[in-house]
């Protein structure tokens, strides 16, 4: 049962939440510490497991759900950004906070805004966060939290946990290089400042330039580290089209069975294999039945995902993922290269214009690719005409922009008029059989998919 409420705002929480656009991204923890003061300090009273990192923070907070779960606990988890509600940021057991607890957290931050100190929207959605976890510690319906930075580390708004019991971090790229600099050393600089002193910490393989920053950080913090390679593939058991059969993976000597797609979650299970094993050797409790049963029913929507649906009356398939940095582009070309070597690859993409646009495009395209680019719902989208100008010299088939996702829907899944430099006309290439279309380049585009499609 949600708190009572001191003062009840007339506003929903997607409106409430909207007011605070305006302060856009502003990193440092002075105001959500005064938040989280004001609220009575709910972060220290939650045992968490911290996550950084540029690729891979989703997945393996959503193995690490899966595995604790799977051994009995109550297990909150905070991720961003949302692909269709704010509520999906904030689960326990993968269960959204309900809408009357999300206005019940709000309200009680609202109040504890200070007007000459406006907080930005994460910090205020971060800060409801702590305090809804906390009342559920207070009913006994939580027993940890896995918590995702939003962006960085170090100055994210939730870097307020002291005692965190194990810190992972995943994979480093560049990205966000606005905000955490434009080198592989200043960006690992910013996530591996979740490291405290003397807890645990769990670091990826990554690039020397990260590590030899990691290394002195642990050494810094005389943190006990683990270091982590990603697990060896034992088999794959793929369907033709689909892909949904399991990987089977094994992680120093241990053997498991691997749900999420892609080459890439050989690294990130085994990060998350690292976490529970530090976890065991605090007292909790997790077989290595839960270890498999968690590990093989993990689920992460909108990562390379593959989906039935309806459009004008035909089934349609589409292999859905965010792929929003250069990074992840490249995981999602070897997936579908490895997977579907001699299928032709119809992409439907969209790309905010803080991102990489041609190190995305370039990452993603083959020559004989067929691409229809469309906009991101979102203000900082990149237009599609600039997309089809960047990709017009990577393909040899010409692109045409278009104006919304229906339309490009519409056109990758019909037979498509499109220009041949090397013929010098118009040609059709008709939707073959075995012609895979793919929706990536934005999570908030895999948003706006799913709440229209799925």
């Amino acid at each position: 049962m949600s708190p009572k409420l001191i003062k009840q705002f007339d506003q929903s929480p997607e409106d409430f939440l909207a007011s605070f656009d305006r302060f856009g991204i502003c990193l440092g923890l002075e105001r959500i510490q005064q938040l989280l003061n004001s609220l009575g300090n709910p972060h220290q009273q939650i045992s968490i497991i911290h996550v950084a990192g540029t690729n891979g923070k989703g997945s393996v907070c959503a193995f690490l759900l899966s595995i604790l779960q799977a051994a009995g606990y109550r297990v909150g988890r905070y991720t961003s950004p949302h692909l269709l509600n704010w509520r999906e940021r904030i689960t326990i057991n993968g269960e959204w906070i309900s809408v009357q607890d999300l206005r019940a957290a709000l309200d009680q931050v609202n109040q504890a805004i200070a007007p000459d100190f406006p907080p930005t929207q994460f910090e205020v959605i971060t800060a409801a966060m702590w305090w809804y976890f906390a009342q559920q510690k207070r009913l006994q319906n939580l027993d940890i939290a896995i918590i995702e930075t939003g962006l960085g580390g170090r100055l994210d708004a939730t870097n307020v946990c002291d005692r965190p019991l194990v810190c992972a971090i995943t994979s480093i790229s560049l990205d966000h290089c606005q905000q955490l600099g434009n080198t592989l050393a200043a960006i690992a600089a910013e996530k591996a400042g979740i490291i405290k002193p003397k807890c645990d910490v769990v670091i990826a393989e990554n690039d020397p330039e990260a590590i030899a920053v990691f290394r002195a950080k642990v050494a810094e913090s005389d943190s006990p580290v683990t270091w982590v390679r990603a697990s060896d593939r034992a088999s794959n058991r793929i369907d033709n089209y689909t892909n949904i059969g399991n990987t089977e993976a094994i992680y120093q000597g241990f053997a498991y069975p691997l749900s999420l797609l892609g080459k890439h979650q050989l690294l990130n299970s085994a990060i998350a294999i690292a976490a529970v094993q530090s976890l065991k050797t605090q007292g909790w409790q997790i077989s290595d039945e839960d270890l498999r049963a968690g590990l093989a029913n993990t689920q992460w929507a909108g990562r390379l995902q593959w989906i039935e649906f309806n459009l004008n009356g035909n089934i349609c398939k589409i292999l859905i993922d965010g792929a929003h940095n250069v990074a992840a582009a490249k995981c999602l070309r070897q997936f579908v290269d490895e997977n579907f070597p001699d299928q032709r690859k119809r992409w439907i993409i969209g790309i905010l214009n803080t991102k990489d646009q041609s190190g995305i495009l370039q990452a993603l395209l083959h020559d004989d690719d067929l691409l229809f680019p469309v906009p991101v719902p979102n203000p900082a989208t990149t237009s599609a005409q600039d997309l089809a100008r960047l990709a017009t010299p990577m393909i040899k088939n010409k692109p045409q922009a278009y104006d919304s996702l229906k339309s490009a829907l519409e056109a990758a899944y019909s037979t498509s008029q499109v220009f041949s430099p090397k013929a010098g006309k118009q040609t059709h290439t008709s939707l073959d059989s075995d012609d895979i279309v793919i929706l990536c380049g934005s999570l908030y585009l895999v948003g706006a998919y799913l709440a229209e499609y799925d």
